[in-house]
């Protein structure tokens, strides 16, 4: 039987997620106890007790729908951002809010504009609603905003930009955003995503929330995915002026965001102990492997995120000894990156195992 679908459909390469400890385990007769996975920047240290705290409080609820308009998430959410909550569109995952955009806003034929080297899922979400991906070409491994501008076409309706970036951790100051949201047309929704925000050092944070005033064609998306330690719950969330949340809400799948999750993200909000932990064990991590990058003197992207992207040789077959070494990082030729791998940040002795490896692999023990 032929089915009838899409071409566009069709040419989908899916989403490769890193590999799981137990999937590694089972290939290589490893234990999984010793295996080290700095391939998905999660957060090291785990959940933190307050959101685990919170999640079991409602397991006893979980027969019952979870609140489909999120209320207490919402409001935690307004509280932070200092925006009205219909100004949030919760998602499950911040992943859950780019494929929203595109599908609230994009019809086949169209154009989608984002950088060589961002988020995969960009590419994704356009070739899902058959979009015509306008892919400019990176400025030292980051966005270059300036060809950006230039490169939105008359049928252009959306643009993605990742700040820091993945997967390549660049990161563009706030002057540089606002004069490219100053160069984008009002008709055009400039997605900003922050999955990384949490990392950046305190002198460079800046409040993009204030922006969506000036601009009702700003969506910023975020996520509890990464600092919050909350990947495995899917909950992350977008911030835009009404009409712009009213469009997304109207593909918004019902119940998008599980009572568990929502419970979790609302005490994570509170956990500022834990999120500057988190901060702190990724600031020393990174520092770290950057710093052995320099003394192997092996060429890295300078990173502002929970990640370094690092130039090896021959990225896969790299990739492959370190796997059977018990260390799972992430291969992204898929990127046009097949000379690097990119590194999550972990804890002290996982970041010390990975070291180890990459020297005996690379043969500079």
């Amino acid at each position: 039987m032929s089915l009838h679908a899409p071409d566009y459909v069709r040419g989908i390469a899916p989403y490769q997620a890193g590999k799981p400890i137990s999937e590694l385990a089972r290939e290589y007769g490893l234990d999984e106890a010793g295996i080290v996975k700095l391939a998905s920047n999660e957060n090291p240290l785990g959940m933190g007790e307050a959101s685990k705290a919170a999640m079991l409080a409602v397991v006893g609820d979980l027969a019952r729908y979870p609140d489909s308009n999120g209320f207490e998430l919402k409001a935690a959410l307004s509280r932070r951002y200092d925006v009205p909550a219909d100004w949030i569109t919760l998602g499950n995952g911040s992943n859950d809010i780019l494929e929203l955009a595109a599908h609230a806003l994009v019809q086949p034929g169209q154009s989608v504009v984002y950088a060589q080297y961002s988020f995969a899922v960009y590419a994704l979400a356009t070739q899902e609603v058959g979009a015509r991906a306008i892919v400019v070409p990176a400025r030292n491994h980051g966005h270059d905003l300036d060809a950006m501008a230039a490169a939105i076409a008359p049928d252009t309706r959306l643009v993605f930009i990742a700040n820091p970036n993945n997967p390549t951790g660049t990161f563009a100051p706030a002057a540089d955003i606002e004069r490219f949201l100053a160069r984008v047309p009002a008709d055009v929704v400039v997605v900003l995503d922050e999955a990384y925000n949490e990392y950046l050092r305190p002198e460079l944070r800046f409040d993009s929330a204030r922006w969506l005033q000036r601009h009702p064609n700003l969506l910023i998306s975020r996520t509890f995915s990464k600092a919050y330690g909350l990947a495995g719950l899917r909950v992350g969330f977008g911030l835009a002026q009404p009409e712009l949340t009213d469009l997304l809400n109207r593909v918004r799948q019902p119940f998008n965001v599980n009572s568990l999750a929502q419970a979790a993200a609302v005490a994570a909000l509170s956990d500022d102990a834990f999120l500057a932990r988190s901060y702190e064990v990724n600031r020393q991590g990174l520092d770290l492997l950057q710093g052995e990058f320099d003394r192997l003197g092996l060429e890295y992207v300078p990173s502002y995120g929970n990640f370094v992207l690092v130039r090896v040789g021959d990225g896969a077959a790299v990739y492959e000894k370190l796997l059977r070494a018990g260390v799972i990082v992430r291969p992204v030729g898929a990127y046009g990156l097949p000379e690097w791998l990119r590194v999550s940040i972990g804890l002290p002795d996982e970041n010390a195992k990975f070291l180890a490896a990459l020297r005996q692999v690379l043969g500079r023990g």
